[in-house]
């Protein structure tokens, strides 16, 4: 489970079968936004978040697989990973930086959640960052006003069910009106414990019509 830094998201640290990691981009928004405190740190830090960002361009690039993704985090992302960690506390050690500065707490922020932001590295099924969902839920976002009206609450939850299935039709590239007619037709002969097949990530690999 990917997430940014609020410390509402440690509760999951300690469920079993979930494993929380955490998003470059929020790590890096924290240095961008110190750059007028400490411009010369900030972007030596930055220039290395974004020789990750590189490496991350060249496996897409590439078509890699998965199992190339991992492998080639594991030669190149890695080596960037020590260094900037050793950077990031070298700068605090040597007092270069005052510990309550923009900049001290973007150093903070980003030791602190050190081992989560490099779970990425482990999987090549895993982003370094989580702005494809960001992105997904944007329009969720940018409409909060008006679902303060779904009726009830349990409407609501229904609603925010619905964009969550139709946000994973637009990720796999599926179209949500196929998709949907496809579940209204498969859905009562379906078994309890296979309905997970009938989600939207299945779809086009098991179901789609012909």
């Amino acid at each position: 489970m990917q997430t940014d830094g609020y410390d509402a998201y440690e509760t999951f640290d300690k469920v079993e079968g979930v494993t929380p990691f955490c998003c470059w981009a929020h790590a890096r928004r924290k240095f961008y936004e110190a750059k007028d405190y400490d411009k010369a740190n900030a972007n030596a830090v930055l220039s290395l978040i974004q020789d990750l960002y590189k490496i991350e361009s060249y496996c897409r690039d590439e078509n890699f697989t998965p199992e190339q993704i991992k492998n080639h985090r594991h030669e190149h992302a890695l080596p960037v990973l020590n260094n900037l960690q050793s950077t990031l506390t070298e700068m605090l050690l040597t007092k270069k930086v005052l510990p309550k500065s923009p900049f001290g707490k973007a150093i903070a922020y980003t030791l602190t959640r050190w081992q989560k932001l490099c779970v990425y590295t482990t999987d090549g099924i895993l982003q370094i960052d989580n702005n494809l969902i960001e992105n997904a839920i944007r329009p969720v976002a940018l409409g909060r006003k008006n679902y303060l009206f779904a009726g009830s609450h349990e409407r609501a939850q229904d609603a925010a069910m619905l964009y969550s299935l139709f946000a994973t039709c637009r990720l796999h590239n599926i179209n949500p009106e196929h998709w949907l007619t496809h579940v209204f037709e498969k859905i009562n002969s379906a078994k309890k414990q296979n309905l997970y097949q009938l989600l939207p990530q299945n779809y086009d690999a098991n179901f789609k019509q012909q």
